[in-house]
């Protein structure tokens, strides 16, 4: 009990560091956060599109997150490095992001999930799925979910683990639309099977 316990302690806070990191580094263009505890430091990696806005002049900014993660998050001999996206359109959270955003300007969601999945997949994804659910259309409709996936996306057992996801929220002035972007990485090696790149959709291929 007391190691389960643990467990759920570490991954509560694993998740209120993320929210606060995705908060305080959102113009830094936040993606995700690896956390990674030795015996002796605990090693937080986090992942932006402009690793120059988290260092900070001097390295002011990064000091006074170290100092946050151990005054606010108790993590003992935290070591915060920095380092660069590669590729946006393979980050799910980069992707909820530009979708939330997309939506809250008023553009059509399944077309924008349509172009959002094309850009996935052509940038070498194995496998994607986009769902959008929420005030879709104009003040009164009813909410409905649109969703979009292609290639190979295992929902269950310990495979769904190699599954990157981020949920993103939106508020266009009709109403919240909850946002889900699931992406396996290129290169990813499933124990069960081969995957092969897929031919996309016409309609899917045909959208901009």
């Amino acid at each position: 009990m007391v190691v389960e316990r643990r467990f759920i302690e570490d991954l509560m806070i694993k998740n209120n560091i993320s929210k606060y990191l995705e908060k305080e580094l959102s113009r830094a263009g936040f993606s995700r956060v690896e956390i990674q505890k030795t015996p002796v430091i605990t090693r937080i990696t986090t992942y932006v599109t402009n690793p120059g806005r988290v260092i900070g002049r001097g390295g002011e900014t990064i000091n006074a997150l170290t100092e946050t993660m151990k005054k606010k998050f108790g993590v003992e001999n935290p070591q915060i490095s920095v380092a660069e996206v590669k590729n946006p359109k393979l980050e799910p959270m980069l992707v909820g992001k530009y979708i939330a955003n997309s939506l809250e300007r008023g553009m059509n969601a399944r077309r924008l999930l349509h172009s959002a999945i094309k850009d996935i997949m052509n940038n070498g994804a194995l496998g994607a799925e986009i769902i959008a659910q929420g005030k879709l259309a104009a003040k009164g409709a009813r909410a409905k979910s649109i969703k979009v996936r292609l290639g190979y996306l295992p929902k269950a057992g310990d495979v769904t683990k190699l599954v990157d996801e981020a949920k993103i929220a939106a508020y266009p002035k009709y109403g919240a639309i909850g946002v889900v972007v699931r992406i396996v990485q290129p290169g990813t090696k499933f124990p069960d099977r081969e995957l092969k790149k897929i031919e996309l959709p016409k309609n899917i291929a045909a959208s901009k």
